[in-house]
């Protein structure tokens, strides 16, 4: 019975990292119940999985999914924050509440992460967490893709109406003649 509770762990963490974008592990010591619960809420708003467990089960869970490099972070209260679509978003959400509920405050701390089968480090999330959301970066390429067509249009809207404007006045005189 109880070996089936670890098993049935491992499978759950493993579920929860099978499909990942990104993995961030956190060290959650020092957040009280209310905070954890503002984290979860914009974590889940954010499409980001956000749990705890014995770093025993994850480190367990990795290793069946052949995932490397984050074992020797496993110390220590930890957090996993997970991600299927977005690879900046649980470092972004991360830093985001660190700066705004826990401001002036150590914890919670980043300890290190993986992005699309690469680790990094804190500093490497903490750069990521400035990165906007991928809605956002796609926004701006197309924007960019869209400027120099819309220059193109502004011109030719003005040409058109500069010949509009002649062909007018041209007519105008044409009946004062007459």
């Amino acid at each position: 019975m109880y070996q089936q509770y670890k098993v049935d762990e491992v499978k759950k963490i493993k579920q929860k990292l099978e499909n990942h974008k990104s993995i961030v592990l956190v060290d959650y010591r020092g957040i009280n119940i209310e905070e954890v619960d503002e984290l979860r809420t914009r974590l889940r708003d954010n499409e980001v999985d956000y749990f705890v467990s014995k770093n025993t089960f994850i480190k367990v869970a990795l290793k069946e999914l052949g995932i490397s490099g984050l074992d020797d972070e496993l110390v220590g209260p930890t957090a996993v924050a997970v991600s299927s679509n977005d690879e900046v978003a649980p470092a972004r959400e991360l830093a985001k509440f660190m700066n705004e509920v826990m401001k002036g405050k150590d914890f919670p701390s980043f300890k290190i992460g993986m992005v699309d089968g690469s680790v990094v480090d804190t500093e490497g999330l903490e750069q990521l967490a400035k990165l906007p959301s991928k809605q956002q970066l796609i926004s701006m390429v197309l924007q960019g893709f869209n400027a120099p067509i819309n220059g193109f249009v502004g011109t030719l809207n003005g040409i058109i109406t500069k010949f509009v404007r002649t062909v007018d006045a041209v007519a105008k005189k044409q009946a004062e003649k007459n």
